[in-house]
């Protein structure tokens, strides 16, 4: 607080105008870190201002970014260990020069450099959980003074803010790296996959040691807890993954469509067949086919499915003539099969023949630890998508997420977090841009706040489960009292009493 205390308010509003426009406006970290250095150079007043990055190979420092009437002049310019640059480096300190001929520090080949004929240095790192990422150094103060207490305040706000904002985007920028590596790798067609719970990891190694073998693999799982991301690694990881990976839903067509797109059908084998055409058997053959919604394949084409699966053989709709293919069949429900399989309506021959791997994915509920990472890489997502500059997600946002019970996993995050940056205003994504369901998303940290407060009266209790309840309620109905009333089946004026007597504003 002493910082901004000693900034007068005109400079001060100034500074939290740059701040949006950095925080709204970057592209990439180094664009973001020249954003903050025009920002510095104009709110402190100073000829010229210049960004230095560490070379490893060279121990030295180079000027990387360079602004005022000099900066053609500096750009490509470096200096060694023994420099103001080097100092603040080494040190993660700030330095202060007001008369740059009695410092040992000042590069002298810098000091004519392009005219600037330097006089006075204000250095500063990027500094970011103990770690420097870069060097400011704002050069010649405007005023014959010399830098004084304003212009450190103002500069120690800046770094501040420009080390957790670009550290972000190099984070981000290290995810974008990686996703490209593998669309390269795998193709475009593939998903990223995320993995840091134990049971997820479990399941990975399953399918590694599985990788070499032609056996069949059913996976189960809660819809939208991301089956054909695991069907994807069953193919990537064993020795067909440069064979062909064919995708197809059994519940998208009707029985006889779906028998014509699964084995292909000959020229007239009914009305519309104009022409012959090859099934998704005969597409994957080397590789893999991927049976999605298994369960909803008819008894009928569960017996054709049986035969491909113990002979690797079938006939096209239509034709006599028997087709051999090699394709490892991996089949995906959220339906219990063994229960189906008592009631009659799924062979148990063919469930037996297709759970020689099984592997359960477990529901996001169960996974809360890779939330965040599931959750900045959709941020990432749809940021690029709908062209909005979001930086992270609120703390409040961040802890409803996690209190959120996700009925629909990790399609209805992703979904969420679409829908957010769609309606949300950057830099952050807030609760209210969610728009989670209150019954899922009550923060259930009250009531441990309860049990551990100081006064544990049901009365407080139930006073602070009120406000956070009520709150929520106006949030998602953007504070209009009268719809909050009609959610909360009480009258609007009743809504007006609570929000006094429980201190409830906007």
């Amino acid at each position: 607080m002493s910082d901004l205390n000693s900034i007068n308010y005109n400079k001060l509003k100034s500074l939290i105008e740059v701040n949006s426009r950095i925080n709204l406006n970057y592209a990439d970290p180094d664009s973001l870190l020249v954003s903050n250095l025009e920002s510095a150079m104009q709110l402190v007043k100073c000829e010229a201002a210049t960004l230095l990055f560490y070379n490893p190979e060279t121990k030295s420092y180079n000027f990387e970014a360079c602004t005022g009437d000099k900066k053609d002049k500096l750009m490509g310019f470096s200096v060694g260990k023994n420099s103001v640059a080097g100092w603040v480096y080494e040190n993660k300190g700030f330095v202060v020069i007001n008369d740059i001929t009695s410092d040992d520090r000042f590069n002298p080949e810098f000091q004519n450099l392009g005219g600037l004929n330097v006089r006075n240095i204000l250095a500063f790192p990027i500094n970011f959980k103990g770690v420097c990422l870069g060097v400011f150094e704002l050069i010649n103060k405007s005023d014959a003074d010399g830098f004084g207490p304003e212009d450190f305040s103002i500069v120690q706000i800046i770094a501040s803010q420009a080390s957790v904002s670009y550290h972000t985007l190099l984070e981000n920028k290290k995810k974008q790296n990686q996703l490209d590596y593998l669309q390269e790798k795998f193709g475009k067609d593939y998903h990223t996959f995320i993995a840091k719970n134990p049971a997820i990891i479990s399941l990975l190694k399953n399918i590694r040691e599985a990788g070499e073998t032609k056996s069949s693999v059913l996976i189960t799982g809660e819809s939208g807890v991301g089956k054909e991301l695991f069907a994807e690694q069953v193919h990537i990881q064993s020795n067909r993954k440069d064979k062909p990976f064919v995708r197809f839903s059994c519940a998208s067509l009707s029985p006889t469509l779906l028998e014509s797109e699964l084995f292909g059908h000959v020229k007239g084998a009914f009305t519309d067949a104009q022409t012959g055409r090859k099934g998704r058997f005969e597409l994957a053959d080397g590789g893999s086919i991927f049976l999605d919604e298994i369960g909803e394949l008819p008894l009928n084409l569960q017996a054709k499915l049986l035969r491909v699966i113990q002979e690797k053989k079938f006939e096209r709709v239509g034709s006599s003539q028997t087709i051999s293919v090699d394709v490892r069949i991996i089949a995906a429900t959220n339906r219990d099969l063994e229960q189906m399989v008592k009631e009659g309506t799924f062979r148990s021959d063919l469930y037996f023949r297709l759970n020689v791997l099984p592997l359960n994915v477990p529901p996001l509920r169960e996974r809360k630890d890779e939330l965040a990472d599931f959750a900045d890489f959709f941020l990432a997502k749809f940021r690029k998508e709908t062209n909005k500059n979001f930086i992270d997600f609120s703390d409040a946002a961040k802890k409803a997420m996690l209190a959120y019970m996700w009925p629909g996993n990790i399609r209805e995050l992703e979904n969420t977090i679409e829908r957010a940056c769609i309606i949300g205003r950057p830099p952050f994504v807030q609760v209210k841009d969610l728009r989670l369901p209150v019954d899922g998303s009550i923060d259930y940290d009250l009531v441990q706040d309860a049990v551990s407060s100081s006064d544990k009266t049901l009365k407080t209790a139930l006073n602070n489960f009120k406000r956070e309840y009520i709150t929520k309620i106006l949030e998602e109905n953007n504070w209009n009292q009268t719809a909050a009333a009609k959610v909360l089946d009480i009258q609007r004026t009743y809504v007006s009493k609570l929000m006094l007597e429980l201190g409830i504003k906007k």
